[in-house]
Formats: structure tokens, C-alpha cells, sequence
């Protein structure tokens, strides 16, 4: 009997919160609604501006730049480590 009254429970439990899922969805969701004109001018695209935008190429251009410049340097420094490692080591064999 205590199943009996178990399930019943959690079925209409489980009804309540699907209803109340669906109304929450329904008022969660926005209606479209066209911009106006001030939106609309106020998204156009100003040629005063367009010379501050950045453009695709010279971008493309100073991360390839920035990229070559972090190789340089990370090779730089593995040298340099490389060097001082060998150094130490002559230094090593020459004082025994």
C-alpha cells in the first residue's frame, strides 16, 4: 500500500514540474523583434571609423611577425642554456 501511495506521489510530482517547466520556458523565451531606425542607424557601418579597424591581412601579418619573433627567442634561450651547459662541463674535465 505505502508503494501504492510512493508512486502515485512521485508521479504527480513529476506532472507539477513539467507543467511548471513548460511555463517557465515559455516565458524564458524572447520574441523577435526588428531593431528600429535609430538601432538600425546606429549599426551601419561609419566611414569616419573605418580607418581605426583593424584589417584582416596586417593582422594576420603581426601574429605571424609575433610568432616568428617567440621562436627566435625560445631558440636563443635553448642555445644559450645549451652553451653553458658545454662550458661547465669543459670546465668540469679540465679541473680534474
Amino acid at each position: 500500500m505505502a508503494f501504492l501511495l510512493n508512486k502515485t506521489t512521485l508521479s504527480a510530482f513529476r506532472l507539477h514540474s513539467q507543467k511548471s517547466n513548460d511555463s517557465l520556458t515559455i516565458s524564458r523565451r524572447g520574441f523577435h523583434v526588428e531593431p528600429g531606425a535609430r538601432e538600425k542607424a546606429l549599426l551601419a557601418e561609419d566611414p569616419s571609423l573605418k580607418r581605426f579597424k583593424s584589417h584582416k591581412k596586417s593582422l594576420r601579418r603581426l601574429k605571424t611577425v609575433g610568432d616568428v619573433l617567440t621562436i627566435v627567442v625560445v631558440a636563443g634561450c635553448c642555445y644559450e642554456i645549451y652553451v653553458k651547459a658545454v662550458m661547465r662541463e669543459e670546465a668540469r674535465k679540465q679541473a680534474k
